[in-house]
């Protein structure tokens, strides 16, 4: 197996993160942030690096629950917001998302759970509005790249400042940050059903996709070339397609071209643009 070192410098991530939030959020003429709380470790990290970068009065967390949710998360979640003493919220989305459910008894548990991350963005971004905060992105770089995520749903965001460290990366960063012990020792868990696991789902663990990603990602491995170095041929085809498969998740939807300046091909500027 090839040898694979995710190990980064927690200190100068943590400088380049916090700075990034910063400059993100004051760029457009604002000072805080709503940040969407599990009770897991991305958004616990989010949170934390957000807190840093703002001051504990300018983020607000927010627990949005569904009557099927563990206790754990809730609980975990009240940890870091103890922790931090940050202002927070708990709205349950139980009574919004139910009356969707009920049309049609035999709905899927994935239909059920995009429903649900879809429902915590609506009501993540009307906080933001009350609170007058950018809404601040939890996923890291393993779950973009596979594609696990819901698209406007816990994708949603309008900036995110751990998109580039791998799930192992954010436990390095997360033990620096002091994130509580019960958050940092969990199983990965969206939370959208009993029992739901992330590794269970995608029938692997995120330390094998971490390194596998690694190299076909940052290495510009071949998949021929990963097989070579060690890694299962049908672990490194599931992963493979999944990055390939997903890639509409990590674009903007593409514009049908008629003129000769269309937005995302010729009307191209920086995302400060006019600030």
């Amino acid at each position: 197996m090839a040898d694979i070192n995710l190990s980064i410098n927690t200190d100068l991530a943590r400088e380049i993160l916090t700075g990034f939030i910063k400059s993100e959020i004051t760029r457009v003429g604002m000072s805080r942030a709503v940040i969407g709380l599990s009770g897991g470790i991305d958004s616990a990290l989010s949170c934390a690096l957000a807190v840093e970068a703002l001051g504990r009065d300018n983020v607000l967390a927010v627990r949005m629950p569904y009557r099927l949710s563990s206790q754990g998360s809730l609980d975990h979640a009240q940890l870091l917001i103890d922790q931090l003493g940050i202002p927070s919220k708990t709205i349950e989305i139980t009574d919004m998302v139910e009356p969707l459910f009920k049309l049609e008894p035999e709905m899927s548990k994935l239909r059920k759970g995009n429903i649900m991350a879809r429902e915590r963005m609506i009501v993540i971004y009307d906080q933001s509005e009350v609170f007058k905060g950018l809404v601040v992105g939890t996923s890291n770089k393993t779950e973009i790249l596979l594609g696990y995520s819901t698209l406007f749903g816990d994708s949603a965001n309008a900036l995110n400042p751990i998109g580039d460290l791998y799930k192992t990366q954010v436990r390095q960063l997360s033990r620096a940050m002091n994130i509580p012990a019960p958050i940092m020792d969990k199983a990965p868990s969206a939370d959208l059903w009993e029992d739901q696991t992330d590794e269970k789902e995608l029938g692997f663990t995120y330390e094998d996709a971490d390194h596998l990603l690694y190299l076909l990602v940052d290495q510009r491995y071949s998949p021929q070339e990963a097989v070579e170095a060690g890694f299962d041929k049908k672990f490194v085809e599931a992963v493979t397609t999944r990055i390939r498969r997903n890639q509409f998740k990590r674009m903007l939807p593409p514009i049908a071209k008629v003129s000769n300046r269309t937005i995302g091909y010729d009307f191209l500027y920086l995302r400060d643009w006019g600030t």
